[in-house]
C-alpha cells in the first residue's frame, strides 16, 4: 500500500495521459497504457531497494479508473478462437457469395467485352485489405489503447478516418483502372477510349462506395466490441471483410453494365463521374488533414496501398487467363484470396497492438528487459511459446475446417450435392495451407521490421499482405487446378 508518511505527496492529474506520484523519493509514472515507470528523484545510499518500492508498484493502478485500464492478461485459447473463427465464418460465406455473383457474372457482356473488368477485380476486392482492414487495425489499436471510451474521441477518430480512406479509396480506384487497362493494352496492343472511361468511372464508384459502407460498418463493430469487453484485433478485420467482396463485386457489376449500356447513347455519363470524383477528392483532403489522428496516415500511407494494388493487379492478370481455361476457377478465388488475407489480418492486427502496448516506436526493448526479435525461423513462429506462435497455431487450425465448410457450400450450391472430388478437395487445402502459412510468418517478421523501422504496422502491414494473399492465392489455386488436369481429374471444376 501506499506510505501515509505526512511528507509523501501523490498530485493527480486525471484525465491526462500521464499521471505523477510523488512519493518522497521516488517519481512513479503511469503512461496511457497504465505501465509503470519508477525513477529516484535523488540518489539514496541508504535504500537497499536501489530507488524502487514493489508494494507501490503493486497498488498504483488502483488509482486509476479499472474500466479505462488496458488489459494485458493474456487470452485463453478457448476466447480468442472463439472471437476469431465466429466472425472469420461469416466472413467467409460472405465471401463464397462474392465467389457465386463472380461465376454468374463472369459470362455477361460487359466482362466478356471490356475485359480488363477481370483484371480489376482483385484489385477492387483487395481495397477491403488496403483500406478497411488497415483502418480495423487502426481503430482497434486505439480503441485498446484507451483512446476510444468517450463519445468525443470516438466520433472524432471515426469521422477523419472514412475521410481518409475516401481520398485513398479514389486515388487507388482511378489507379487500378490504369494498370487494368496498361497490363490489357500490352497484351493485345489495342485501346479503347469507351472502355477506359467506363472501365475508369466504374472502379471509382465501386472503390468509393464501398469503402464508405465497409468502413462505417467497421467502425461500428470496434466501438460495440470495446463496450462488450471483446478484443477487436480478434473480430474487427474479418467483419471488415465479410461484406466487402459480395458489395465490391455487386457494384462493379452493376455500374460497369449501366455504362456498358450507355455507350454511344449517353458518352458523356462516364466522363462526368469521374470530373465529379476529381473534384471532391481535395475536400476530403482537407478533412482529413486537419485531423490530428489521420493527418501523418495522409502524408505517408499511399505507397503500401498503391503497392498493394499493384501486386493485386499482378493476380487479376493470372486470373484473366485461368477463368478463360477453367470453368470453376472464378468461383473459388474470392474464397481463397479472403481466408488468407481475413486469418493473416487478425495476426498483423495482434501484433502491431502488442507492439503499440508494449514498446516505443524503433525499439523492441521493454522497461521489464522484455525482447522481441525482428527475424525469427518458420519453427519459432508456430511452435514457439510466446502469444504469437500460440496466434499462429490457432489461425491455422481454423484453415481446414473453414475451408471445408466454404468448399462444401459452393458445392451444393452449384450442383445440389454435396460429392466432392477427394483429389481436387486435398489439392484445394494443400494449396490453401501453403498460403496462410507463408502469410502468417512473413506477417510477424514484416510488422516488427516496420516498427524497428519506426514505420506504423497498422498503416502499412495488412495491404502488403493482403495483396500478397491475393497473389498467392490465385497462383497456388492455379497450380492446383493445373495438377488437377494433368491427373486427369474430370468434373464441373475442370476445363469445358
Amino acid at each position: 500500500m501506499l506510505s501515509k508518511d505526512k511528507d509523501a505527496t501523490a498530485p493527480i492529474c486525471l484525465g491526462e495521459e500521464v499521471v505523477e506520484l510523488i512519493v518522497d523519493p521516488i517519481t512513479i509514472q503511469i503512461d496511457s497504457t497504465f505501465k509503470v515507470v519508477k525513477e529516484p528523484l535523488v540518489d539514496d545510499p541508504g535504500d537497499n531497494n536501489g530507488g524502487r518500492l514493489p508494494d507501490v508498484v503493486a497498488e498504483t493502478t488502483m488509482l486509476a479508473d479499472p474500466a479505462e485500464v488496458v488489459q494485458k492478461k493474456d487470452e485463453s485459447y478457448r476466447a480468442m478462437a472463439l472471437q476469431v473463427f465466429i466472425p472469420f465464418l461469416v466472413a467467409g460465406l460472405g465471401m463464397v457469395g462474392a465467389g457465386l455473383v463472380l461465376d454468374v457474372v463472369q459470362h455477361w457482356s460487359v466482362f466478356m467485352q471490356v475485359k480488363e473488368l477481370m483484371i480489376l477485380v482483385p484489385a477492387l476486392l483487395g481495397l477491403k485489405g488496403n483500406l478497411e482492414m488497415t483502418l480495423a487495425s487502426r481503430l482497434s489499436t486505439q480503441a485498446n489503447l484507451g483512446h476510444m471510451d468517450t463519445p468525443k474521441e470516438q466520433w472524432s477518430m471515426i469521422a477523419a478516418n472514412l475521410t481518409l480512406i475516401q481520398c485513398q479509396a479514389i486515388v487507388v480506384g482511378f489507379l487500378g483502372s490504369v494498370a487494368a487497362l496498361i497490363m490489357e493494352a500490352s497484351k493485345t496492343q489495342t485501346f479503347n477510349l469507351d472502355h477506359a472511361f467506363l472501365l475508369c468511372a466504374s472502379s471509382l464508384v465501386t472503390a468509393s462506395i464501398a469503402s464508405f459502407v465497409l468502413g462505417l460498418i467497421t467502425a461500428a463493430v470496434i466501438v460495440f466490441s470495446r463496450h462488450c469487453n471483446i478484443n477487436p484485433d480478434n473480430v474487427a478485420t474479418p467483419i471488415a471483410a465479410s461484406l466487402g467482396d459480395i458489395t465490391s463485386l455487386a457494384l462493379l457489376s452493376w455500374t460497369s453494365t449501366h455504362l456498358y449500356n450507355a455507350i454511344g447513347k449517353q458518352d458523356w455519363l462516364a466522363p462526368l463521374i469521374i470530373s465529379g470524383y476529381v473534384l471532391i477528392t481535395p475536400l476530403w483532403v482537407w478533412i482529413a488533414k486537419r485531423n490530428k489522428y489521420t493527418r501523418e496516415v495522409l502524408y505517408t500511407g499511399w505507397t503500401p496501398v498503391v503497392i498493394a494494388m499493384i501486386i493485386s493487379s499482378f493476380g487479376g492478370f493470372i486470373l484473366e487467363g485461368m477463368v478463360a481455361h477453367f470453368e470453376g476457377f472464378a468461383v473459388f478465388q474470392p474464397v481463397i484470396n479472403g481466408v488468407g488475407g481475413n486469418l493473416v489480418a487478425v495476426h498483423a492486427s495482434r501484433i502491431s497492438t502488442s507492439l503499440h502496448r508494449d514498446f516505443q516506436p524503433g525499439m523492441l526493448d521493454d522497461e521489464e528487459g522484455g525482447h522481441s526479435s525482428v527475424c525469427i525461423t518458420p519453427g519459432q513462429s508456430f511452435r514457439g511459446k510466446n502469444k504469437h506462435s500460440r496466434t499462429c497455431r490457432i489461425l491455422m487450425c481454423m484453415v481446414v475446417p473453414g475451408h471445408l465448410i466454404f468448399v462444401y457450400t459452393i458445392h451444393y450450391i452449384k450442383t445440389g450435392n454435396l460429392g466432392l472430388s477427394l483429389l481436387f478437395l486435398a489439392g484445394y487445402l494443400v494449396a490453401a495451407q501453403i498460403q496462410v502459412g507463408i502469410l502468417l510468418y512473413i506477417a510477424y517478421i514484416m510488422t516488427h521490421w516496420m516498427w524497428k523501422r519506426r514505420i506504423d504496422p497498422d498503416n502499412s502491414a495488412i495491404p502488403y499482405l493482403t495483396a500478397m494473399g491475393d497473389l498467392l492465392g490465385i497462383s497456388l489455386l492455379a497450380m492446383a487446378f493445373g495438377v488437377l488436369y494433368v491427373a486427369g481429374n474430370d468434373g464441373i471444376y475442370m476445363k469445358q
